[in-house]
């Protein structure tokens, strides 16, 4: 999904993109004209026959789908706002962002930001961001536990209300039972798994979002988590902390895929090689994968998701809006309604995503929207899910856990 950082002063870089305009209709308040706490309903006036642009990675059809379709058609008909999604890929998305900046843009071209983890930190350090808006959110205020570990940090770092939350994500592993019957269930047991089918598991290279949070799971299962939470930002540091996954990921490698010399590139390759037979294990981080790809005639009925008895890695992604939007009371009124649980429940049966809404905050009639979604086939109950649930490490950890990754395991 969203991924890595980048360096943001590069002015020459980002100058590019200034030329690409803003979005279209009305502007309903320029950085130094909104005032966030407008009354909401007053806000929704301001918003009404703007274009507000959303731009994120455009890769998940489905998503693209559900955003161009169900999130704007809600949009037009409540508030007379049109939805512009822009894909575009995060690294792409911040120089943009910084460019703006350096030449001192007020009314820039993006509105709202998909975005989370070292790319938050990056934005919001270097002042690309608008905010604390998140609390001013009726839905927010409404459907969200805001001292949720999530919703107080995104991986590790402070939100402040620099964002709102936008879909969970949670790694699963999954198999084919038809083909490996084993579901290991620790690091342990999948060296012994990966021993009797040799050459059949792989993951991810990284930075690969879904290999280093898998990575990450090894080293957690293997070490705990805690220690990382407040751990600096030391080369040093982290590489004796995770010396005995370290050792573990290069005791797999003589049993991977070639041997571990390499590593597929991305996560698509992997599920490409899963999906044809060459590998008995993938890995994702949409749970529900599994049942989309058994839908789609890509897996076979007999693929499931799987956890370790410790847990995996979750995390929530975002909705950021820029600090320079024309549009920002149109962003604030598509962030609340996206928080609705209306279109909470279209993201679960559509998307096949977690919601960020708190359950128990719901109506009677409004949890009836999420309990008659079926999750398909191999999949893990929401419930379980959330009860093997680990946190994200702190977002100056992860660059630094891929670099030693590179250094100490690859082809070792």
């Amino acid at each position: 999904m969203i991924k890595k950082v980048i360096y943001l002063l590069l002015v020459t870089v980002g100058a590019l993109f200034i030329l690409a305009g803003c979005s279209g209709g009305k502007e309903d308040g320029a950085s130094k004209e909104f005032d966030v706490n407008t009354d909401f309903d007053t806000m929704i006036e301001q918003a009404k026959g703007t274009t507000v642009s959303f731009y994120g990675w455009g890769g998940d059809e489905q998503r693209n789908k559900w955003l161009d379709t169900t999130v704007a058609s809600a949009l037009k008909n409540k508030y007379d706002i049109t939805l512009e999604r822009v894909p575009m890929d995060i690294d792409q998305i911040l120089a943009k962002l910084s460019g703006e900046k350096q030449a001192g843009q007020e009314n820039g071209s993006i509105d709202m930001i998909w975005i989370n983890g070292e790319n938050f930190y990056s934005a919001k350090e270097n002042g690309l961001l608008f905010g604390p808006f998140a609390d001013k959110l009726p839905n927010f205020q409404k459907y969200i536990d805001a001292d949720g570990a999530e919703i107080q940090k995104d991986f590790g770092y402070p939100i402040e209300g620099y964002e709102a939350p936008y879909g969970k994500a949670q790694l699963v592993l999954i198999n084919n039972s038809a083909v490996t019957p084993e579901t290991p269930k620790n690091t342990a047991e999948l060296l012994e798994y990966v021993k009797k089918y040799p050459g059949k598991v792989t993951y991810p290279a990284l930075p690969d979002f879904t290999g280093s949070a898998f990575v990450r799971n090894v080293i957690y299962d293997m070490v705990g988590y805690e220690q990382f939470m407040d751990m600096p930002a030391d080369k040093e540091t982290v590489k004796a902390a995770i010396e005995p996954a370290l050792a573990y990921l290069r005791e797999l490698n003589p049993y991977l895929w070639n041997q571990g010399k390499t590593f597929p590139a991305t996560s698509t390759e992997v599920d490409n090689m899963f999906a044809d037979g060459e590998l008995v294990l993938n890995m994702s981080y949409s749970p529900y994968s599994v049942a989309v790809s058994i839908e789609k005639g890509i897996y076979p009925d007999t693929a499931r998701s799987f956890l370790f008895d410790k847990g995996t890695i979750g995390n929530t992604n975002y909705i950021a809006i820029a600090a320079n939007s024309p549009h920002k009371a149109a962003a604030m009124a598509a962030i609340n309604e996206i928080l609705s649980a209306e279109l909470q429940a279209t993201q679960f049966s559509e998307l096949k995503a977690l919601p960020v809404v708190e359950y128990s905050k719901l109506t009677a009639d409004e949890k009836a929207l999420f309990d008659q979604v079926d999750i398909g086939k191999g999949t893990i109950p929401q419930d379980e899910l959330l009860s093997k649930r680990l946190p994200e490490m702190p977002a100056h950890l992860v660059p630094l856990i891929e670099e030693i990754w590179a250094e100490e395991v690859v082809g070792k």
